[in-house]
């Protein structure tokens, strides 16, 4: 397997507003492509960015008791938020992480003040501001696009099924954030954070460094308190690695506790949406939230009792005593340095805090999985998307995965202008799911990663989860050459459909690292619980600062 599927494959998920008054347009990107970093213009600049926020670092919690109070009300929370994407999406550090803002943000917040007044708040997430991924269907006058100049003012008449939980916990949906063009399966040399409608997503820690992908304009956005918190989706790192790079917390679901229906797929094998968050806390909220049954996505009959209606009643600031966490070493240490000497403190941390660490040399199969992975994802975004796209308005300009790649043909300058369209036409050659070939290659992936890998190791040490280093730290944006990740963790979760959660462990030279903690399938509570002790006791997270380049004297 060429190296470039080695790049996908740990870091991809298997990158803007204009100056309209708040709240009144629909605020979109220009459908030009973005051009290199360093062209003359675009060098970002940072007055102001730093400026203290009023709402920086608030929690859903303190936001809660500011609306309970009457502090400050939902419309003006709304007001606040859509004043901060303004003013550091294309002016200021120009982080380019969100497409388009909701243009009945502020109507939706006047009528969920009226509804607090009259009957009170319908939960925790009442009159809050989430960030959206723009894979997800929102039935709104905000579009779908995955980031493609495709699907570019394309509507939807339904809401995806997430979508629509958070809509009936009273969440408001505040903006479509940025992505990797159809969530980074589009080129074996792509850059993280980019697409043809939204130009390069920026690091707000450092902006000339990646944000990391595919949920790239979520992490970005939310790490600079564009929301409260937001909706990424991943099928192969395209949360936690995100998260990591933006010092978040991100947590990637068993595949089945929440939805897909109205999400833009790659592979109903691995593919899930999950929250980001600036707290594990927050995550919690909102997985309980998004968390549920749908008729139109079976796998989610997976979940059933299994499936709780509060993952916040598991976090326990000691719920590391006694836990015993498998930390194996073969390729998932060793590609970095520096990675390596936060997580051995983050280790030594979670020692101290009581947890018993089992060094594993290694986690078996891990080394078998990646061709077969690529070859099965491969198969299933032909089928996956073609369908997708036949439930789509008959004003679609494009109604298959054959259509889409002559389309960016047709658009090459706007649509191609830095890398291409090879794993879509990987994706064309292939045959139906009835294929022998896919019907191996599936089989050997869930028992490679499930039955002889994550279960059996567990099963065997007797532990209560796995930890590794989520990724290495964020890596400098090249348009000409693409990625330069050198590892991650995400790939046994993922190929799996098993939970993970990424958690701020500290910094290199001012760029973000996070500690991955990941298990058995549905062991949402067992890691959350982990992963919030170790914030609690550690609190690693801090403001990014927007700098042009990482400080590396620092």
């Amino acid at each position: 397997m060429p190296t470039t599927r080695r790049r996908f494959l740990r870091d991809s998920g298997l990158a803007a507003l204009g100056t309209a008054a708040v709240g009144c347009n629909s605020q979109t990107a220009s459908s030009s492509a973005s051009p290199s970093l360093d062209a003359p213009g675009l060098q970002p600049t940072i007055a102001g960015a730093s400026a203290s926020f009023e709402l920086d670092e608030l929690t859903i919690d303190q936001l809660q008791e500011r609306l309970r109070s009457g502090q400050i009300t939902a419309r003006r929370l709304t007001e606040l938020y859509l004043a901060r994407i303004v003013a550091l999406d294309q002016q200021g550090p120009a982080l380019h992480a969100v497409l388009e803002t909701n243009p009945d943000a502020l109507r939706i917040a006047d009528d969920l003040d009226a509804e607090r007044r009259t009957k009170g708040p319908r939960g925790p997430l009442h009159g809050v501001a989430i960030l959206i991924k723009d894979n997800i269907d929102t039935a709104d006058r905000m579009t779908t696009t995955a980031g493609s100049l495709a699907m570019e003012g394309l509507g939807r008449s339904q809401d995806a099924h997430v979508v629509r939980r958070l809509r009936e916990a009273g969440a408001i949906v505040l903006a479509k954030t940025n992505l990797s063009e159809w969530a980074n399966f589009r080129s074996t040399r792509s850059t993280s954070g980019w697409s043809a409608r939204g130009g390069q997503c920026r690091n707000p820690y450092a902006l000339d460094r990646s944000p990391c992908g595919s949920s790239s304009g979520t992490g970005a956005g939310i790490a600079s308190n564009y929301g409260a918190a937001g909706i990424g989706t991943e099928t192969d790192g395209s949360i936690v690695c995100p998260a990591s790079a933006n010092s978040l917390v991100g947590l990637k679901p068993t595949v089945g506790l929440v939805s897909r229906s109205g999400i833009v797929p790659i592979s109903h094998s691995q593919d899930t949406a999950g929250p980001m968050a600036r707290t594990v806390k927050d995550a919690a909220l909102l997985l309980s939230a998004i968390a549920g049954a749908d008729p139109e996505d079976a796998a989610t009959r997976r979940g059933g009792s299994r499936r709780s209606p509060d993952y916040t009643k598991f976090l326990d600031p000691n719920g590391l005593k006694g836990a015993r966490l498998g930390v194996p070493r073969k390729r998932f240490f060793g590609y970095n340095d520096a990675t390596d000497r936060v997580i051995s403190t983050a280790l030594d941390d979670l020692r101290r805090l009581g947890a018993v660490i089992v060094d594993l040399p290694e986690l078996p199969h891990a080394d078998e999985l990646e061709e077969p992975e690529f070859e099965l994802l491969l198969y299933e975004f032909r089928t996956d998307l073609d369908r997708y796209f036949s439930k789509l308005p008959s004003t679609s300009p494009v109604k298959s995965l054959k259509e889409l790649i002559a389309f960016n043909d047709a658009h090459r300058e706007r649509e191609m202008p830095y890398f291409g369209q090879e794993i879509l036409l990987m994706a064309q050659e292939k045959g139906p799911l009835t294929d022998q070939a896919y019907r191996r290659i599936q089989r050997l992936t869930t028992r490679l990663s499930r039955r002889e890998g994550i279960d059996a190791t567990m099963t065997q040490h007797k532990l209560d989860a796995l930890v590794a280093p989520t990724g290495n730290p964020p890596w400098p944006i090249d348009l000409v050459n693409g990625d330069h990740f050198v590892g991650s963790s995400s790939a046994p979760a993922a190929i799996a459909g098993y939970p993970a959660v990424s958690v701020p462990a500290g910094f290199v030279l001012g760029l973000p690292v996070g500690l991955s903690f990941f298990g058995r399938a549905f062991s949402e509570p067992t890691l959350l619980k982990l992963a919030y002790a170790y914030e609690q006791a550690t609190n690693h997270r801090h403001i990014p600062k927007f700098l042009p380049t990482a400080d590396l004297t620092a």
